[in-house]
């Protein structure tokens, strides 16, 4: 009996299994001996086990899936930075491209009206003007002791200046102090305050 029930079960083990290829007659003998030696519990284990087995490549396949999905997502996203991150390369190359001081040029294009600035050092020796390029706020002016005064900063409204005036000084920059300037020319200061200028 438990030959007939084995022997039923192989076939239909066999007629369920999808082959890419009809089995040659030596894979037949061998798979008929491999049955011969089983015994019905170690066949229902296979059986068993080939369920289980179905049962882990659905899961692994519902979780390449999801793999798969969260790829797609993270390309989205990475695609949206790169051109986020383009866009951001092209301003500042419109930037970087926008009319700036004539290089080694001294001043800045000069600003209408009465700005403040904080002049941050006076030299002789050291020439900072190579800086000025591309740094609108970052200038200079040469007295005519030859002194270069540097200075950092465009303020239109002098109490701005005064702050960034106190953090520099903060910063270490103890001989930071606000100059004034009418139409691109330093002016007194005290005139520009009382409104005279």
């Amino acid at each position: 009996m438990n030959k007939v029930f084995f022997a039923l079960a192989f076939v239909l083990t066999l007629s369920s299994m999808s082959f890419s290829q009809e089995m040659s007659k030596e894979e037949k003998k061998e798979w008929a001996s491999k049955l011969k030696s089983m015994t019905p519990e170690t066949f229902k284990a296979l059986v068993e086990n080939k369920d289980k087995y179905k049962e882990d490549v659905i899961n692994l396949q519902t979780r390449v899936d999801e793999l798969e999905s969260e790829n797609d997502q993270i390309n989205s996203e990475i695609d949206d930075y790169k051109a986020a991150a383009a866009a951001a390369e092209e301003k500042a190359q419109q930037a970087a491209s926008a009319p700036v001081a004539e290089s080694g040029s001294a001043t800045p294009t000069p600003a209408k009206g009465v700005v403040f600035k904080v002049q941050v050092g006076a030299f002789k020796n050291f020439d900072l003007t190579k800086y000025f390029d591309r740094h609108q706020n970052f200038s200079g002016e040469v007295d005519a002791d030859g002194t270069m005064k540097y200075t950092l900063g465009i303020f239109s409204d002098y109490w701005e200046a005064d702050k960034f005036k106190k953090y520099m000084r903060e910063m270490g920059v103890k001989g930071a102090w606000i100059v004034s300037y009418k139409d691109g020319k330093r002016v007194n200061i005290k005139e520009v305050l009382e409104g005279s200028i």
